[in-house]
């Protein structure tokens, strides 16, 4: 007998037929998949779950990513992805998806069987760069990375020195150093 996937999604069963698993018990919601009861959640699945049917060129940035890292409690309302600069991809955004291209180096994301997710240090200097005010879960978020991604305040600096006139460099190193120095 076939096993099934980790992370379903209508694609592998109609959508009604999940609804009714949910149901009896059989199966629950991660993201915009289902996974069976007896599966353990990991970041492979969460991954699996955000970026299931979509471009394999997305990569899950983030709140998204902090979620699939296991450093958010719940995925974000609106669902957050990038792409390379020379992935060349189009970009097709809605009011719960947003997508944004950037320059990525190698190791600034990781590859999962569910797909890419930015690296849980590039993930935490991405929230302290681009978000206008830190939530407690976000700031939670950047502690929790750094303690899963092993680094500190000195890799986030050698990240974000990387390159020059980086926008909102200044804010984001004074907030990492307040939460990790």
């Amino acid at each position: 007998m076939a096993r099934l996937p980790p992370v379903l999604t209508a694609r592998d069963i109609p959508a009604a037929e999940l609804g009714g698993m949910r149901l009896d018990g059989e199966v629950y919601q991660l993201a915009d998949g289902w996974c069976t009861v007896d599966e353990l959640e990991t970041p492979a699945h969460r991954a699996a779950a955000v970026l299931g049917d979509r471009s394999p060129r997305l990569i899950a940035e983030l709140g998204s990513a902090a979620w699939i890292w296991g450093a958010l409690p719940a995925p974000p309302r609106v669902t957050e992805f990038c792409v390379d600069l020379g992935a060349r991809a189009r970009l097709r955004g809605s009011s719960l998806v947003r997508v944004r291209e950037l320059v990525l180096d190698p190791g600034d994301r990781v590859e999962l069987p569910g797909g890419n997710v930015t690296s849980p240090l590039r993930t935490a200097v991405d929230i302290a760069r681009f978000r206008d005010m830190l939530t407690v879960h976000e700031t939670t978020a950047i502690v929790t990375l750094a303690r899963l991604g092993g680094f500190g305040i000195e890799e986030c600096r050698e990240l974000l020195n990387r390159r020059r006139n980086l926008p909102e460099k200044r804010r984001a190193l004074q907030r990492l150093g307040e939460l990790l120095g």
